[in-house]
């Protein structure tokens, strides 16, 4: 039987077009589509992102379940000389005292972004 006159076959075209939607077709988040460090969006995305999978089980809303006079409250990290982003970025990596360190979790530019991302939300008193 021959159906058509064409040498491909209609699986063959099927498969090209399937092939081709499928190339047009954008990935939802992109690796290229994320902020570079050091901007607010990348702040929001990034650090909101890390903070939420790495730290809000201790410290949900800025907060500590472990030890209360550790949380990470503007007036608290002032009164711990813990209220710049490099400091808060170096008690990330080491840790201290019952605090996990992270910097054989994350990169150094993740701990930057959560640095950066604890020290906007202490400023706003944890808000957003």
């Amino acid at each position: 039987m021959k159906f058509l006159r064409f040498p491909f076959s209609l699986a063959a075209i099927a498969l090209t077009l399937l092939l081709a939607l499928l190339l047009s077709v954008e990935p939802a988040l992109a690796s290229s589509d994320l902020p570079r460090v050091g901007s607010s969006d990348h702040v929001g995305l990034t650090g909101a992102v890390l903070f939420e999978k790495n730290c809000a089980g201790c410290h949900i809303k800025g907060g500590n379940i472990v030890r209360r006079g550790k949380n990470l409250k503007l007036k608290t990290l002032q009164k711990n000389g813990v209220d710049s982003v490099e400091a808060i970025a170096q008690l990330v990596t080491q840790g201290k005292g019952l605090m996990s360190a992270y910097g054989d979790r994350l990169s150094a530019e993740e701990i930057v972004a959560v640095a950066l991302y604890v020290a906007e939300q202490a400023q706003q008193d944890w808000q957003n």
